[in-house]
């Protein structure tokens, strides 16, 4: 179960209102949007996204003083601080579950021994600043006193004890559902926070149920745009993705706020990490570290510390970034910068190596014969004569700051390199891939250089020309080579690199840049019928944790569901999952049928509505409609006759995954 759910457990009858507002006001990437921006809240707050640390991904409800006060002592001792990281936000359960006799709020006891006036001053002696979290409700999520009724005391105790900002929450909040509601209840916080005087940064936290962009602007200095984030990608990218049209909204003392950084908790690899840092800072998000700080990996903050790309984040003109082009998972995203510049990610959602083009043109600079480009991941300068292109990796982002500065003509040029070949190959054959080395600046680079290399036990042999005396600005040196996979190989995709030398003639260095690509194994299924349990698929995604094998989904880890279950009926085969999902198998044209019983597992008790589709080469073959829990198992039969690529997909049924359990029950292959 998502810890959003485990959180919305805590709201009271009201809260059931979330589910179906959110989903009426989710917006997805390329969605028009045509309001006016809101009005930024005049408090001079927040200028810039706010940064800093909140306790709750990493810890939950596990706060304490000690914790804040050793996360402040990190901030400062590790650099982050002079990096822009300043807040140290205490997050829900730091309370106890009554008020005094006056109404306070009171700091629980045991958790925070000095109170929070006390872990105040000691924050505020670092140079940093303290957050606290409530609730526009009767309760907070976990289920602590809110604050719906009691604005005006507990602005002027927070005001007291010294807080500089305010996580303002939406469980148990009584709500008639109406939009006219949820302004009146953030608004009446906003206004007992100014009456107190102190300079508060207002974070609303209402999961974009009423479309805060629209009207929040001139009430907090950020809103959330949808729910709570998940350590996984699944997650990130979908809230990437929600939050993506929003950029009209956004601006100085406004911000689109898609919920706080889970950089460092281990849920995701580095590329995604890295990718999940750079969308955040082109979106102009504010950047809450939500991993524990003292047991953080050097690469960890090597991502949380890159201060080129924390300068998109913090860039005055405070201009989130758009997107240009978006297709097969390929996403050009362009932001202007208050010096005239642009940053551009080349962004890969993918589950393989692509190459993703565009121009410093369309990313709005006006034309010239040189643009400076800085790659800001590598660090590195270079000049190109206007076309940006990578070869991005899997889930990864290329993350570029592009200039007209005349002077780019005395940097090395920019090279867009990779890695083609065909669709797959099959284990103990070999194929021919080919890579590519074009030098993208104006002015030609000399002695370039290609190497490649496969996995351990990979031949990998090249067949034309590795290099080049001099290569022209514009030019492309195309190598073959033939690539011999192993016997044994298992299915999967497999990572082909390598390098690309030349040297700069203006200054006569030599660059050395990588070389990404990838080559897909697949193996044919063999003849008869086979469970899909039983086969190796070639790429899956799921909503929560990962797709189980003969087991319901479970939880976050490995083979901790239940034996598959459906309206009573317990399968011993099949595939558990949660929307949404998706699974790909290499069919190789050999197959003619797959079936399922299909549902939400019985472990949901009621809950859960999903839709089951089949995807043959791109075409849906077969489509269950909605499903919920009470319907029990349902029969599909897909026809997937002569089909190269098949594909098991699971959506949220149109009204969010809240317990979204789904089995593939008794899924079977025929092949011939």
């Amino acid at each position: 179960m998502p810890r959003l759910v485990r959180r919305l457990l805590a709201c009271a009858t009201a809260c059931t209102l979330w589910g179906g507002a959110l989903a009426g006001a989710a917006v997805t990437a390329g969605a028009v949007v045509t309001a006016t921006p809101a009005a930024a809240l005049d408090n001079s707050l927040a200028r810039t996204p706010p940064m800093g640390f909140n306790d709750w991904n990493a810890f939950g409800c596990d706060v304490s003083q000690a914790l804040i006060e050793q996360t402040a002592d990190y901030l400062v001792s590790s650099g982050l601080k002079s990096a822009g990281y300043t807040y140290v936000n205490i997050d829900d359960c730091w309370m106890t579950h009554t008020r005094d006799a006056d109404g306070r709020l009171v700091p629980d006891p045991v958790k925070f021994p000095d109170g929070i006036k006390g872990t105040a001053d000691y924050v505020h002696g670092k140079g940093l600043k303290l957050g606290i979290y409530e609730d526009a409700g009767t309760a907070t999520c976990a289920g602590y006193p809110g604050s719906l009724g009691h604005e005006t005391t507990d602005a002027r105790t927070f005001a007291d004890w010294g807080v500089d900002y305010l996580k303002y929450d939406n469980c148990n909040n009584t709500s008639d559902g109406t939009r006219e509601d949820y302004v009146r209840r953030y608004t009446a916080m906003r206004d007992a926070l100014a009456a107190t005087g102190r300079p508060i940064v207002y974070s609303l936290c209402e999961w974009g149920v009423q479309n805060p962009w629209e009207w929040a602007g001139d009430v907090g200095n950020s809103w959330r745009t949808t729910g709570d984030i998940s350590d996984n990608w699944t997650s990130m990218l979908s809230i990437a993705e929600d939050n993506m049209p929003l950029a009209q909204y956004a601006g100085p003392g406004r911000w689109n706020d898609p919920d706080m950084l889970e950089v460092g908790n281990g849920g995701m690899t580095d590329t995604e990490y890295r990718t999940h840092f750079s969308l955040w800072s082109m979106m102009n998000s504010p950047l809450l570290i939500g991993t524990d700080l003292r047991k953080a990996t050097p690469q960890t903050l090597s991502i949380l510390g890159n201060k080129d790309v924390i300068a998109l984040d913090q860039d005055p003109l405070g201009s989130q970034a758009t997107v240009v082009s978006s297709d097969g998972g390929r996403y050009v995203l362009s932001k202007k910068l208050a010096g005239g510049e642009r940053a551009v990610a080349l962004f890969n959602s993918g589950d393989q190596a692509q190459r993703i083009s565009t121009t410093a043109r369309a990313a709005g600079l006006p034309k010239r014969g040189n643009y400076s480009v800085r790659d800001l991941w590598s660090h590195t300068d270079y000049q190109s004569a206007g076309g940006l292109s990578a070869t991005v990796p899997a889930h990864g982002t290329v993350l570029l700051r592009v200039g007209t500065d005349p002077r780019a003509v005395l940097a090395p040029p920019l090279f867009d390199t990779g890695v083609t070949g065909p669709d797959h190959i099959e284990p103990g054959h070999s194929a021919t891939v080919s890579t590519y080395a074009t030098d993208l600046g104006s002015l030609p680079a000399a002695t370039v250089k290609v190497r490649l290399t496969g996995p351990d036990g990979w031949t990998v042999r090249a067949t034309g020309a590795t290099g080049s005396l001099l290569l022209p600005g514009g030019r492309t040196l195309i190598t073959p080579w033939t690539v011999t996979v192993p016997a044994d190989a298992r299915p999967g995709a497999y990572p082909v690199t390598g390098t690309v030398s030349y040297r700069d003639l203006v200054n006569g260095r030599t660059v050395t840049v990588p070389l990404v690509g990838s080559v897909a194994v697949k193996v044919p299924p063999p003849a008869g019928t086979s469970y899909l349990s039983d086969l190796p698929w070639t790429t899956s995604s799921n909503g929560w944790g990962p797709v189980e094998r003969d087991r319901s989904n479970g939880e976050t880890g490995a083979d901790d569901g239940s034996p598959i279950t459906l309206g009573g009926t317990v399968y011993a085969k099949g595939l558990g999952v949660h929307a949404p999902s998706d699974i790909a198998y290499y069919l190789g044209g050999v197959c003619s049928t797959v079936t399922a019983t299909v549902g939400v597992d019985d472990e949901k008790n009621g809950k859960g509505t999903v839709r089951f589709t089949v995807v043959a080469d791109g075409t849906t073959v077969a489509d269950s409609g909605v499903v919920t829990n009470a319907m029990g198992g349902k029969a599909l039969t897909a026809d997937v006759t002569g089909a190269q690529n098949v594909r098991l997909v699971v959506d949220d049924g149109g009204d969010g995954n809240d317990s979204d359990h789904a089995d593939w029950a008794d899924a079977k292959l025929i092949c011939s």
